[in-house]
């Protein structure tokens, strides 16, 4: 069970379905000042010491790819009221920064990433888990399209990293996290009547705590 003091809400779902969206209007409806949101893109292990080429060959779409033990110590810490240091990831280097994002704890904490409810020990602090489904298609377009704008990729490297890594990863890891989902909210994070379902749970817990 979670600390009095805060609600763990998990959104998952595969790449471009829409989670950041998920979790922007949870952020619009309880208010910014109430909600922490750990961003598993942001906990991917670091790698300085591998050279570039080294890096960019990771297959960064499975679950070894990722420093769950931190994630881990990290929401522990938010749920007991304590803020953290968050790594700064960069996704054209493929290695942490050496700057932190420093994150307090609230009163709703939402943990979003693609395999946010595969680990295990990580689903077992979530109060709500929550999975984004979208089409296979649509998820694609939104990846090329976010990878070319902000992350510097081409649209070659894109399909091909889409093609290697990015499919076989969402039906042998993400797809069958769906499973462990309380809430499944299909047509993705434009699906605005199942958002809506969601928010208004929310918005109950966040009711109750200002009372």
């Amino acid at each position: 069970m979670a600390d009095q003091q805060t609600f763990v809400i998990g959104v998952a779902g595969g790449s471009g379905s829409g989670k950041s969206t998920v979790a922007d209007r949870v952020i619009a409806m309880a208010g910014h000042e109430r909600v922490a949101v750990m961003a598993l893109d942001s906990y991917y292990a670091n790698r300085e010491h591998l050279s570039f080429d080294e890096r960019v060959s990771v297959d960064y779409d499975h679950p070894d790819a990722f420093d769950w033990e931190l994630m881990r110590c990290q929401l522990a810490s938010l749920r007991g009221g304590n803020p953290v240091e968050v790594p700064v990831y960069d996704f054209a280097t493929h290695a942490r920064l050496p700057t932190t994002t420093y994150v307090r704890s609230a009163p709703i904490i939402v943990v979003e990433g693609l395999l946010v409810l595969w680990e295990p020990e990580l689903r077992s602090l979530m109060d709500l888990k929550v999975f984004v489904d979208a089409d296979a298609d649509v998820r694609f377009i939104r990846r090329l399209q976010r990878d070319i704008s902000q992350r510097g990729r081409s649209a070659e490297s894109v399909i091909q990293q889409y093609l290697d890594t990015v499919r076989p990863a969402h039906l042998q890891f993400i797809e069958p996290s769906k499973r462990y989902a309380d809430v499944i909210i299909p047509h993705g994070g434009m699906n605005e009547p199942a958002i809506d379902m969601l928010l208004a749970r929310i918005s109950q817990i966040n009711r109750h705590e200002t009372t």
